[in-house]
């Protein structure tokens, strides 16, 4: 029997194929009650004889009904008609807006040395365009000229739109010059993740399968920048379909140690803002694909509450995870550029229109900040740098508050990007155009899009019904515990999975290097929407250390 079961897997695989009416099915053969029985195996229940008998004019109905609902043609901008909502019962929204306050601007003169501009922040190089010590076009001719001098050998740029750049960057010289201001992004150059539309030039997902795909609009976060003023000046390389930092040029590098990868799918992202060759960038996160590259590569990466930032425009992998937000220099800059992407725009019906009343804490003396003490207390590999972390806010005055996450299986709930992606991504499955993919290892998108078709529907609705149930916990337990802001290892503790399933912000920034000397970091969470007090508490903590201020030797 030991000797039959893989044989009997393998059949209930092709059963449940044919049960699919995929490739191992031909049209006119029917549903068995033997085949009913193998594919039951499959997700681990057993029906008896009259059982399975009395199912197969189920079976076979729902089976020509997906052959049918097949023809119908979805692109990946066609959303599901069921929302993710992340917000709890009980739970109870900011409602008065204030003006956004940034805190003193700095003081700042042009460096003797134009190299150091690399390594400003976004107010920074904000104050120096506002006093007209630089000129927009100069400040794009100098990223541009460092990425093109880099990016061959961080493979960090898969298209650069440099006509555009410049036009960007003489319309915000103009504005200036004729008294129009637009604020601290005004005439800053960026670097936007190449899963965001922009009209005119290549999307291409980091797969060779959208290598030439031009799509006819620019996505919300694309839109609401250049309404700031920002400078597009490259689509960063992204990890193939948003997974890891392997795409169809090769590897991104770290630019730390570039015998190493950039982390993913942000990579393009970290990795130039880490190099100096951007002064931010824009990220997306389903699963770490912020706070991951943002770690290795020693930058700040802001993932906000799902829901915050309009996805239009956005490669979908995960209509119910999928989020935006900003990797730069420092937490400040951080919160200047989540200020001007966030709200609704009328095409993502996720959004809320829900106030940032960001403002900087003098200090934390007082504050009460829960942090993960399990997780702290483990063996993992930062246990040292965090506990320093740990320390210094204890410095700072804070009040550091223990408690735990309330127990779910979290890893069992991420069924849900295997399942979303798999339908945002069909079209291949069907076609195997999936074999043109670089990666395509068990661990690979093309394996997961399979596999994610042999998950019950019934399944993936329980895990939403679960997720809703961890939500709610979540909540009660910060309610209790009286804390907005928590801190927790970036990768240890399981933080990371569990806020991406229930859509709570994270900042993660640097707080040392490894034995390695590669960077890491620390991580803040907040309750849902407190991107405020999260930022304000962060950036206590990074004004009083000097990891931020690191940067590789290229």
């Amino acid at each position: 029997m030991k000797k039959l079961f893989p044989t009997l897997l393998v059949f209930a695989a092709c059963v449940g194929s044919f049960l699919l009416g995929t490739s191992y099915r031909s049209a006119d053969q029917a549903i068995t009650a033997d085949i009913a029985n193998y594919a039951s195996k499959i997700f681990g229940i057993e029906f008896s004889a009259a059982e399975r008998d009395s199912m197969l004019d189920n079976l076979n109905d729902q089976l020509k009904g997906f052959e049918r609902v097949r023809k119908i043609p979805l692109t990946n901008d066609v959303a599901p008609a069921l929302l993710f909502d992340p917000v709890p019962q009980g739970f109870e929204f900011e409602k008065v807006k204030k003006t956004f306050n940034a805190g003193p601007l700095p003081k700042v003169t042009l460096p003797a040395v134009r190299d150091s501009l690399a390594y400003y922040t976004v107010a920074q190089l904000g104050v120096l365009i506002r006093t007209k010590q630089i000129s927009s076009v100069e400040l794009t001719q100098f990223f541009l000229a460092r990425l093109k001098k880099y990016s061959p050998a961080l493979l960090n740029v898969i298209t650069f739109t440099e006509d555009l750049a410049i036009a960007q960057a003489t319309r915000a010289d103009a504005e200036l010059k004729a008294g129009t201001y637009r604020g601290l992004l005004h005439g800053i150059p960026y670097g936007a993740k190449d899963l965001l539309a922009k009209k005119g030039y290549p999307t291409t997902w980091g797969s060779a399968i959208y290598k030439n795909q031009q799509l006819p609009y620019d996505a919300t976060v694309i839109q609401k920048l250049e309404k700031a003023g920002a400078v597009l000046i490259a689509k960063m390389s992204v990890g193939e379909f948003a997974w890891g930092d392997v795409w169809f040029g090769g590897m991104t590098r770290n630019p730390w140690n570039t015998k190493t990868g950039a982390s993913g799918s942000s990579a393009g992202s970290g990795s130039a803002v880490a190099a100096g060759c951007l002064p931010f960038a824009i990220g997306t996160e389903t699963l770490g694909s912020i706070v991951s590259p943002s770690t290795v590569n020693g930058i700040t990466g802001l993932r906000p509450t799902f829901g915050r930032v309009s996805r239009f425009g956005a490669m979908a992998l995960s209509w119910s995870m999928d989020k935006i937000g900003p990797m730069a220099r420092s937490v400040e800059d951080c919160a200047l550029i989540f200020n001007a992407i966030l709200g609704p725009d009328g095409n993502d019906a996720t959004v809320r229109d829900v106030p940032f009343n960001y403002e900087p804490l003098k200090t934390l003396k007082g504050m009460r900040i829960g942090y993960l003490k399990k997780a702290f207390e483990s063996n993992y590999s930062n246990r040292a740098n965090d506990s320093l972390t740990l320390a210094k806010l204890r410095e700072l005055g804070a009040e550091l508050v223990p408690f735990e996450l309330p127990s779910y299986p979290v890893g069992d709930l991420t069924i849900a990007i295997g399942v979303e992606g798999g339908a945002a991504f069909d079209e291949l499955t069907l076609t195997n155009k999936d074999d043109q993919m670089v990666r395509q290892g068990k661990n690979a998108w093309p394996n997961e899009f399979r596999s994610a078709r042999y998950i019950p529907a019934i399944e993936y609705v329980q895990a939403q019904r679960v997720r809703t149930k961890m939500i709610q916990d979540l909540y009660q337990v910060l309610k209790k515990e009286r804390f907005d802001v928590y801190i927790t290892p970036t990768s240890a503790g399981g933080n990371l999975t569990y806020t991406n399933l229930s859509g709570h912000p994270s900042i993660c920034l640097p707080n040392g290097f490894n034995r390695n000397s590669m960077p890491t970091s620390i991580t803040f969470s907040a309750q849902l929407y407190n991107e405020a007090k999260m930022l304000a508490v962060a950036k206590v903590y990074q004004d009083a250390t000097f990891w931020h201020k690191k940067h590789p030797e290229l």
